[in-house]
């Protein structure tokens, strides 16, 4: 395992530490992510009784596998605690995510649940968002006319930047699990995150954008030195 995989398990095995037997549990979707998937099952072979809503199918699949105990937010609308992962993290907590396609799923189960803990190395930590491509998902409909109602609201937000259609490494369009597409926008940097994700919320066409404003709890950063928790009010 690389320094950084070990240091994104070590940011996952603090998190875990916040799971109590009975909760119900929004499971992100991602590389950091995964870990915690993975330690929570050897927490559940063990006799711990939790239920995972997962983000993604990618995420269904592999709790599945480990056997981890899934529902729905059909069957448990209000959740105990998200775990995820993030592409970037900024001041006030502040996340862009989405990197790997599950931004809306992932922001409907953090935004149902009690407490959302974001696990990361610490590079993911910026002064600034927007150096990693913000991910807007979007409806197959009037793609130019989308696109340009998104050059619209990120001007007004300060922003400029290419708007890219997300593609697969096989070179056919990126589908998310709702069968939507991904606009991923190099705005290089988001001067004002809280006032682009509404001005973005408000284009016609776009189903989610991947800032996350005001949703995460807590941070759990780990690095060569250790695992660092940095709450909102301390961001």
């Amino acid at each position: 395992m690389s320094d950084v995989e070990t240091m994104k398990r070590q940011a996952a095995a603090l998190a875990l530490d916040s799971v109590r037997g009975g909760m119900k549990l929004g499971l992100g979707t991602g590389s950091t992510a995964k870990h915690f998937v993975e330690l929570l099952a050897e927490r559940v072979a063990e006799g711990l009784e939790v239920v995972g809503v997962p983000t993604s199918e990618q995420t269904r699949a592999l709790a599945e596998k480990l056997g981890v105990p899934l529902g729905t937010l059909d069957e448990y609308p209000a959740l105990d605690i998200t775990v995820d992962g993030a592409d970037e993290i900024g001041p006030g907590l502040a996340l862009v995510k989405g990197g790997g396609g599950a931004l809306l799923r992932e922001k409907i189960v953090a935004s149902a649940s009690r407490e959302m803990i974001v696990i990361a190395d610490a590079s993911k930590k910026v002064e600034t968002l927007g150096a990693f491509p913000l991910p807007i998902e979007v409806v197959d409909f009037g793609l130019a006319a989308i696109r340009r109602g998104i050059a619209a609201a990120a001007k007004a937000a300060g922003c400029h930047g290419v708007l890219t259609l997300r593609r697969k490494a096989d070179g056919h369009v990126f589908v998310t699990d709702q069968g939507n597409l991904i606009l991923d926008a190099a705005f290089g940097a988001i001067p004002d995150p809280a006032a682009l994700a509404a001005l973005l919320s408000n284009v016609p066409g776009v189903v989610e954008h991947g800032l996350f404003i005001n949703l995460a709890s807590r941070v759990i950063l780990a690095g060569p030195a250790g695992a660092t928790t940095i709450s909102r009010a301390e961001a």
